[in-house]
Formats: C-alpha cells, structure tokens, sequence
C-alpha cells in the first residue's frame, strides 16, 4: 500500500554519483542503508503528499518543465532534521533561481487547487538532499564525521523533475527541464 507521493528534483549523473557516493560510504559502514533499500534516487523533493491524483499533476508537472531550464546547484554543507526519522542531509546553497524555481512550481501547483503541505511552502520549505534515513542516535556523530570527509561542494544541475510513489520509490513520471519534445 502506498504511503505517499513526492515531486522530486533529479541531478545530472556527476552530481548524482557524488551524491551515491554518500550513501554508499555510510552503507558499507553499516550506518544507513535506507535509502538504497526504498529504491529511491539522489534528489531535492520539492513537493510531499499522502494524497495526490498523478493523472492532474502529471499536466502542471509536464507544462511547467518545459518552461524550466537546467538549475545550477552546488551542496556545501550537511545537515539534520529535527524529527524521529533521524535524517542526515546535503543542503544546497539556497540561491534565487532554486527558491524561484519551487515557488513556481508552487503557484502552478495551488492555481490547479493542489493542496500543499505547510513545510513545501515557499516560506516555510528548507531544500534538501537526504544523504542517510533512520540513522541510529547512537552513530549519529559518526554519520556527520563520514560526511564531513566528503570534498565539500559537490555541484552540478538539477536537470529533470519527477513524480514518485513511495516505499517503496517507484517512478510514476519524469521530464527533463527545459524538454518540449514528446517522449
């Protein structure tokens, strides 16, 4: 049964393997492996919902990638969620064309009358690259110093924005930015 749906921001493959590299470390470490067991894929989710009809986003989705280009992101720093899912994250610089970017997407989104959760609002929503899941408290220091290791920035394209159904992660659509050519 499903749990819920994401809008998600892919990355160009450099960007993607930097990030894997991430998860692959913290997993042979036997930190997280969470992630690489939902089956998910290096991204920024820009949009969460227990309750989305794929068939009316997947319009607003495909129309509004197409007007998008290629978005430059660079990670420089790591983080945490104050939650129980114990999460350990990359964060992106916050720069204007990715903050303008969601509330676009945002304003596309609420003029269809899709409703969006208070933490994906534009002036509550806090970018991410989820790097480990349900980390133990315990090895939550030994996380961040694994991650600390890592040659800070990674920077690359965000350069295709999709809608999965989760857990497990299971593509429902994609479209690369800027693509107005039929599949």
């Amino acid at each position: 049964m499903s749990q819920g749906y994401a809008i998600e921001l892919y990355f160009d493959p450099a960007l993607e393997n930097q990030v894997l590299k991430a998860w692959n470390v913290l997993a042979r470490r036997q930190i997280s492996t969470q992630l690489i067991e939902i089956e998910s894929r290096p991204h920024i989710t820009l949009f969460s919902s227990p309750f989305l009809d794929p068939s009316k986003i997947e319009n607003i989705v495909k129309n509004f990638s197409s007007k998008q280009e290629s978005l430059p992101l660079s990670f420089g720093s790591i983080g945490s969620l104050p939650s129980d899912d114990n999460v350990l994250f990359l964060a992106p610089t916050p720069t204007l064309s990715l903050l303008q970017f969601h509330s676009q997407l945002y304003d596309a989104m609420k003029k269809e009358g899709i409703e969006i959760a208070e933490e994906h609002r534009p002036d509550t929503w806090i970018p991410y690259c989820p790097v480990a899941d349900e980390v133990p408290k315990t090895r939550m220091g030994e996380a961040f110093t694994v991650l600390r290791d890592l040659k800070l920035p990674v920077a690359g394209y965000a350069t295709e924005i999709a809608l999965v159904e989760y857990p497990p992660v299971r593509e429902a659509f994609s479209f690369v930015l800027g693509n107005t050519v039929e599949p």
